[in-house]
Order: C-alpha cells, then sequence, then structure tokens
C-alpha cells in the first residue's frame, strides 16, 4: 500500500522542492565539521514546511544549501539531490543558478542588519532584484519595488532612505519585499523574526502568511521557535544534529509527537496555563559535530536511552497513516499505530 507521498508522485502532484539524502561537510585543517547528515525534505506545492530545532542543528546550513550560496570551501555538499521543480540544482552552472535565485527561489536571511546595503536607499536595492530577472526600465523597476514597499506596510515616500533609518520589524519588511518581488514559486524563510519584539514578530508572520497566500508560494521556514511553526506551517520537521529525527503534519507533531527531543522541546516552552509550572529544559547539549556518536546521536540527553541506542543508528518507522515518520529505538518494529503509540510525555 501507498504512504502519502508516494501516491502523490503517483498522481502527477511533483512536489515543489525534493531534498534527497543530503550531506553537507565543513572541512578545516584541524577537523571536519558533519553539519547535515542524510537529510530528507519534501514540500509540497503552496505548502509550508517548517524546519525546527536548536541553534547550531544544521538549519541554515540546509537553505544555504538548497540556494547554492555555501562558500566552498571549507563547505562542502558531499551527497544528496536537490530537486526543484523537476530539476536537478545542483546539476546547474553558476550562471544558471544565479536566473533561479531571486526569481524562482528566494531567501529571507537571518540578520536584515548585515543582509541589507547600507549605502543604497532600500527601493534601488528591491529594484536591482527585478532588474536582473525581469525586461524592465529602471524606472519600472522602481515603481514596482515601491508597489512592493506598500504591500509590506512600508510608506512609498519611505523607499529613499536607507536601512539604518528602519527599525528591526520595518527592515525585516524590506527583505521580506527583495525576496516576494520576483514573486518566487520557493521562499526559504531563515528565523525571520530573530530579535524582533513579540508584535512586530506577530506582524511580520501575519504579513508573509498573506503574501504566500497571494502568490501560492510554497516555504520552507527555518526557525528554532514552535510558536512561529504553529503559526505560519503545514508541515514539521525536526532536526537535530544535522539529522531528520521525526516529520509529520502540523497536528502530528504538536498532538500526537513521537520523538523524545522533540517532546523535550514542547517541555521546554512555559504552560500559559499554569503559570507556577516549571520548565524542563533538554538536560546537556547537542553532540560535538566534529564527532558525532555511532548510534543515536541523541541518546546521552535521552531520558528513555539504552544500551542499543549507542550503539546503532534507528531505523525509519512510520505511523500508520503512512506520512508522519519518527527515528527512534522506542519503535523498533518500524510501524507505528496511532492508537498504540508510546508515552514519551
Amino acid at each position: 500500500m501507498m504512504n502519502q507521498k508516494e501516491a502523490a508522485h503517483a498522481g502527477g502532484q511533483a512536489p515543489a522542492l525534493d531534498v534527497k539524502d543530503l550531506v553537507v561537510e565543513y572541512r578545516t585543517h584541524h577537523a571536519t565539521v558533519q553539519a547535515v547528515n542524510h537529510v530528507d525534505l519534501e514540500i509540497p506545492s503552496g505548502k509550508a514546511l517548517g524546519l525546527v530545532g536548536e541553534t547550531g542543528a544544521g538549519k541554515t546550513t540546509i537553505g544555504l544549501a538548497i540556494m547554492r550560496l555555501l562558500q566552498e570551501p571549507p563547505a562542502a555538499v558531499r551527497e544528496g539531490s536537490i530537486v526543484f521543480r523537476g530539476e536537478e540544482l545542483r546539476s546547474l552552472s553558476e550562471k544558471e543558478m544565479q536566473q533561479v535565485r531571486g526569481s524562482q527561489i528566494s531567501m529571507i536571511f537571518q540578520d536584515p542588519m548585515t543582509s541589507l546595503n547600507p549605502v543604497m536607499t532600500v527601493e534601488k536595492q528591491i529594484a536591482e532584484s527585478i532588474r536582473h530577472h525581469e525586461d524592465v526600465t529602471q524606472e519600472e523597476a522602481l515603481q514596482k519595488a515601491r508597489e512592493m514597499l506598500s504591500m509590506v506596510g512600508i510608506p512609498v515616500e519611505r523607499g529613499s532612505e536607507y536601512q539604518h533609518q528602519f527599525s528591526g520589524g520595518m527592515k525585516q519588511r524590506v527583505m521580506i519585499a527583495i525576496a516576494l518581488a520576483c514573486r518566487p514559486e520557493l521562499l526559504i524563510a531563515d528565523e525571520p523574526t530573530t530579535a524582533l519584539d513579540v508584535t512586530i514578530q506577530a506582524q511580520v508572520l501575519e504579513k508573509i502568511k498573506e503574501l504566500r497566500n497571494r502568490y501560492g508560494t510554497s516555504m520552507l521556514m527555518i526557525t528554532h521557535d514552535l510558536g512561529v511553526i504553529a503559526e505560519v506551517c503545514d508541515e514539521v520537521s525536526v532536526i537535530y544534529a544535522g539529522h531528520i529525527v521525526e516529520h509529520g503534519t502540523l497536528e502530528d507533531i504538536f498532538e500526537n509527537c513521537l520523538h523524545p527531543y522533540t517532546q523535550g522541546l514542547f517541555d521546554s516552552l512555559p504552560n500559559l496555563e499554569d503559570r507556577k509550572a516549571k520548565l524542563k529544559p533538554i538536560s546537556g547539549l547537542m553532540p560535538d559535530p566534529t564527532c558525532l556518536p555511532e548510534g543515536c546521536a541523541f541518546w546521552d540527553r535521552c531520558p528513555y536511552a539504552r544500551g542499543i541506542c549507542k550503539m546503532k543508528k534507528p531505523a525509519r518507522a512510520y505511523c500508520d497513516d503512512g506520512h508522519h515518520y519518527v527515528e527512534c529505538h522506542l519503535y523498533e518494529d518500524g510501524k507505528i499505530t496511532k492508537s498504540e503509540v508510546k508515552d514519551v510525555g
């Protein structure tokens, strides 16, 4: 019997992005950092996938690898395929990839402070991207740039200002305008609300959702914030030490999570219904990426760890819906029935 992904492919519904067995390393004179370890990601057309995990889990490296913006060396994509709309991005020349970036795939970078040009007005920065990908005059590009500024809630007259004249939330809106100026099919958002206060964060997320719905854009949301995931994503992949340990729909992960690490992420959140409840942070730190364990990378932080966890990597086990999966020795038979899920809470 086919699972949901296989059925979708059989019906001709190719995903917007299909990443298989991606391996990325950073090589130095002293050691090799195993940043991304055999990652699989699939983003259905028009849907949003959340990639969630602690700092240093490899999230940003995956986004940069998709965009082919990793500096090589020291970075090296050792294995895997990155297929966008049926085309292998790794096989494209740099000139061909430049035509893909911005027009078909765009990225909102983590820090707008360092991503915007300090000596160019914001409207000219947006217009520059439009002129690179579209056959328009300078004036037409500026007009489109002003329309994008208005669309993200920035007064048009402020387009002639520079990035230092904007607040953090306004800079992030400019980044969104640049990313969506050419109406890309895929948007990669790397921690787009980092360092923003709660009110501005909500406004930025609402604007991203509004523009995605308007253009039908697929999205990869990279974050450590489960609240952001709940707000904008359809599916969730949980990453630990550069590897996906659990994947499912938003409902699967938030109402029926399976991996102890996923549960640990939820236990680390404040309980708004019980203000006196103590947080239960995950003990310890992620393993050294230059010397990953032979078995499960989470074993020394896991309250359910056994001897096999240290020695052998867990196989992937699927829930009975064929879509929600986990890699953990708690589920050794390879198939999980929803009614028989082990309690990891």
